[in-house]
């Protein structure tokens, strides 16, 4: 018995018969674009991590035993350390500005209110920023009477912990945004060395979004976005593990033959079960935190489980089913809902338990003796349900204008940032040292070179989806649609760029993506490595510099005010 799938390209899971590699092909293998046909289908259903290499620490003077010891360790070592970078530069002089910025002024004195009262509370200026009486929390006017929020609770909850832990400061209600912005890249460089099977691209995808300004301007700042953001990031990583598990739960059952090697099964592809999948609970419980950070969550939900849908028809496919569609359907649908809805569903009821356990949330107490068709629901239910529905037409409604609001086909391009902060010291105050005088701002900017490289990784990736059929492209673009498009819904909402958060990880995967693609693939010459190395190398390097050059404008440091207009690329911007 002979493989259908001998020869194959490894990144592709659809079975369509090979040709001859002819001149374009053989052109796009320079790019990484054709790869080695996989006989062993098991390799095609979990290609596996390569071999750690050790020749560049034999060249620095290990010997075989240690530099094998170290080459496997890089795959946590090489994340580890771009996550402390990462944090080294977020945790810096975090509470050196001592107000509040933008909308911490809602969401720090929210996440208060949560730890005093379990809901959120009504504060007579929702605007009080005064530092004096925020160093003295038992004096601000906080009442218990209920307010009317705008987003659930759970990213509120999430500052809480870290005003828990440090009080009602500056540093206390942005250390957890600030964690959870370092655990992110973290997450992110092993998310990409999971999907790339690539340590190095793995670290560089976390490394880039280590220097991108949005997200660590986001980092460094108490509002929500962040909060979603890694949610979400870590629902894309349970996600990621499952498929892995999943498929080799199908290339294990496959059958053997004589060769050695193993071959698609019509019976394995479409009865084998692929049993527990607790990676699939774990993604549901993070899309449920997400969805109660903000409603935006709901959309990745409803993309993500299309997502792992295709996968597995893919699966199914690969491993031979005659009809992967029927078998995903009869297999795996009914377990991936229940092990994502109705996890997502609990976990965001949850999060809202403070306000059940309240007498003076807001609304608490609506549906309290009320009848009508839907009594047999329990009545804080039905509060909660018309307490949402109040949320929902505030959330649709909201059309007051704003000078830094901005509509989403602008955002790639970073066509209109949002100043959260902006001061212009007199010579002679807080260090302006020039005539001229100075400006401090905090701008929620993208690092510029990174995301206009995103752009074109965007376009690349389309490519590599639409015809390569390349699963890793698909994956990335889901995401990014799912963080992405449903704000064109909102097009006359008042929206702002920096929402954008969501999707940074998966635009600083496209662009690793890209620069993978410019390294060759394993098997090209010496030559063709060597100019994909240099082209690479600059453009990282380049956006790392862009990064420090806009570095002033993310930490609101005092710069002279023709430093601060040179740095204003755009008209935009200002």
């Amino acid at each position: 018995m002979t493989s259908s799938h001998a020869t194959r390209s490894p990144d592709l899971d659809d079975a369509r018969p090979a040709t001859p590699p002819g001149a374009w092909q053989e052109r796009l293998r320079l790019f990484g674009h054709v790869g080695q046909p996989r006989t062993d289908v098991r390799l095609r259903l979990v290609p596996p991590f390569p071999e750690p290499g050790t020749r560049v620490w034999r060249f620095l003077g290990l010997g075989p035993a240690a530099a094998d010891r170290v080459a496997k360790a890089m795959g946590w070592l090489g994340p580890v350390l771009v996550a402390v970078l990462a944090g080294t530069i977020r945790f810096w002089h975090l509470g050196q500005r001592r107000k509040l910025v933008f909308d911490e002024t809602y969401y720090a004195k929210d996440a208060w209110a949560l730890l005093r009262l379990g809901y959120e509370g009504t504060w007579p200026d929702r605007k009080i920023a005064d530092p004096q009486v925020l160093a003295h929390p038992q004096v601000i006017p906080l009442s218990d009477t209920g307010a009317f929020v705008a987003h659930p609770p759970m990213g509120k909850w999430v500052i809480a912990l870290g005003e828990w832990m440090f009080g009602l400061d500056p540093f206390g209600w942005r250390f957890m945004t600030a964690l959870l912005g370092t655990l992110s890249v973290l997450m992110l460089c092993r998310i990409g060395r999971r999907l790339f099977r690539s340590t190095v691209l793995g670290c560089l995808a976390g490394a880039l979004m280590a220097v991108d300004g949005l997200h660590f301007v986001m980092s460094r700042s108490a509002l929500l976005d962040l909060v979603v953001m890694f949610f979400v990031l870590a629902a894309f990583g349970c996600l990621l593990v499952d498929r892995d598990r999943a498929r080799a739960r199908l290339a294990a059952a496959l059958p053997v033959g004589a060769d050695g090697l193993a071959h698609p099964d019509r019976d394995t592809g479409d009865r084998t079960g692929t049993g527990l999948r607790p990676w699939r609970l774990a993604a549901g419980c993070f899309l449920g935190l997400a969805a109660s950070s903000k409603w935006n969550g709901l959309y990745v939900l409803a993309f993500f489980m299309v997502l792992t849908l295709l996968w597995d028809v893919g699966a199914r496919r690969v491993a031979g089913a005659r009809r992967p569609w029927r078998a995903v359907l009869r297999k795996d649908l009914g377990w991936s809902v229940l092990s994502v809805l109705p996890v997502a569903v609990v976990t965001y009821l949850v999060t809202w338990t403070g306000w059940f356990l309240s007498d003076d949330g807001y609304g608490r107490h609506w549906a309290d003796g009320r009848g009508g068709p839907w009594s047999w629901i329990p009545a804080p239910l039905r509060s909660l349900a018309h307490y949402e529905y109040l949320v929902y037409e505030f959330n649709v409604g909201l059309h007051s204008p704003h000078p830094y609001q901005s509509n989403p086909w602008s955002w790639l391009v970073l066509g209109r940032p949002v100043a959260f902060d902006y001061v212009a010291p007199k010579p002679g105050q807080n260090g302006c040292h020039t005539g001229a005088g100075c400006s401090q701002e905090i701008l929620a900017l993208g690092t510029p070179l990174l995301w206009w490289t995103a752009c074109a990784a965007l376009v690349y990736l389309l490519y590599r989806w639409a015809l390569r059929r390349d699963w890793r492209a698909g994956a990335v673009l889901c995401a990014v649609a799912a963080g992405y498009l449903p704000w064109f819904l909102y097009q006359d909402r008042t929206i702002f760029s920096f929402y954008a958060v969501v999707f940074v990880p998966y635009l600083c995967l496209a662009v690793a993506m890209l620069v993978g693609a410019l390294l060759g693939p394993p098997g090209a010459d010496r030559g063709r490595r060597a100019v994909g190395a240099v082209a690479a190398g600059v453009l990282v390097l380049l956006i790392a510099w862009n990064f420090i050059y806009f570095f002033p404008l993310y930490t609101g440091q005092t710069i002279p005010y023709s430093s601060w207009t040179g740095r204003m690329w755009l008209d935009t911007w200002v």
